[in-house]
């Protein structure tokens, strides 16, 4: 396992990213309406504070609902992600970030100029730039499942405005309408104009449910990323793997988060879909998906692999070099 070398996260998310002591006092300094009035009451409104989990990623995302509510300002933006690349480095020398977030779930429905949004945003980067210039950081910005063909398309837009000021990427999350499968085929356009315009492609796919499998396939196929976002669903399928071993698209695996959400069932399982990737030459990195949200960091991540027998010291540090060769960071 990684010592003394920096550590990669590629995969973590502004809402998750964030210590709950942070995200009171911007509830408090912005008026915003809890819930709760006890302290200990709201870390567990903004955290999986479960250790059995959640039962779903429905569930994740009412978590996810506080957090991006109370993200909901420039001034709550700039100070989440200056907090979150700060923390990443001082307490697991993190030295390659990428951190994501959506925008327009940071706009109040309209009532914030998303220009202001991701400027602020971008300020945090700069400020964090100063403090910690070990740090390469950058932003991606995220599409949702439940949006709008024309929301989908301002946020890469904007993605391509501010891409000589730290954004990177875009990608894909949020539930399914309806639950059922999602067509990601919708999405094309969009992703070739953000590659045409020299940004990073990840999407969120084959973490969980019954066409988890048959959308990897598809974007594989239709909108050719350079890295998922999960994509765990893929180890049940040799043909899958193949197809993105041939692709050359890297996995970004967040074993904890995928405990927590039940995407994997168990240790063993976990085990056995590392394995799996690691026997066919499938390239991954390993990743939190937000560590202040699901109580774990990125070092816990690598000691529960090593401790389980999913990946070797030395798989490990691989996982972590590639994690620096795949970042969309310049």
């Amino acid at each position: 396992m990684p010592s003394t070398e920096g550590l990669a996260e590629l995969h973590t998310h502004l809402g998750g990213s964030v210590a709950s002591d942070i995200l009171w006092s911007l509830a408090h300094e912005q008026g915003i309406a809890l819930p709760v009035k006890d302290f200990w009451e709201f870390d567990a409104l903004v955290t999986v504070s479960d250790p059995r989990g959640v039962e779903n990623l429905d569930a994740l995302d009412r978590i996810y609902h506080w957090t991006e509510l109370i993200q909901s300002s420039p001034l709550a933006v700039e100070r989440s992600v200056h907090g979150a690349i700060g923390g990443a480095y001082r307490s697991q020398r993190i030295t390659t970030l990428e951190l994501r977030f959506n925008p327009m779930k940071r706009n109040r429905g309209g009532e914030r100029d998303l220009d202001h949004v991701i400027l602020a945003a971008i300020r945090g980067l700069d400020r964090a730039s100063i403090e910690y210039p070990q740090v390469r950081c950058g932003l991606i910005l995220m599409m949702d499942r439940t949006f709008t063909a024309r929301q989908n398309e301002v946020v890469v837009e904007k993605a391509i405005r501010w891409a000589s000021r730290g954004v990177i990427g875009i990608d894909i999350a949020g539930p399914r309408p309806g639950g059922g499968r999602y067509d990601y085929r919708q999405i094309e356009p969009m992703v070739e104009t953000a590659r045409a315009a020299g940004l990073g492609i990840t999407i969120h796919v084959g973490e969980e449910g019954a066409f988890g499998a048959e959308e990897i396939g598809e974007v594989v196929e239709h909108l050719r990323p350079e890295r998922i976002g999960h994509g765990i669903l893929a180890a049940r399928d040799p043909a899958l793997m193949r197809s993105l071993r041939e692709a050359g698209i890297v996995l970004e695996i967040c074993p904890t988060s995928n405990l927590l959400t039940k995407a994997l069932p168990d240790e063993a399982a976990v085990r056995e879909t590392f394995r799996a990737f690691v026997e066919h030459s499938v390239a991954f990195t390993i990743a939190t998906d937000g560590p202040e949200m699901m109580h774990t960091h990125l070092r816990d991540e690598l000691e529960l692999l090593e401790r389980i027998g999913a990946l070797s010291a030395d798989e490990l540090a691989e996982a972590n070099r590639r994690g620096h060769e795949a970042s969309f960071i310049p």
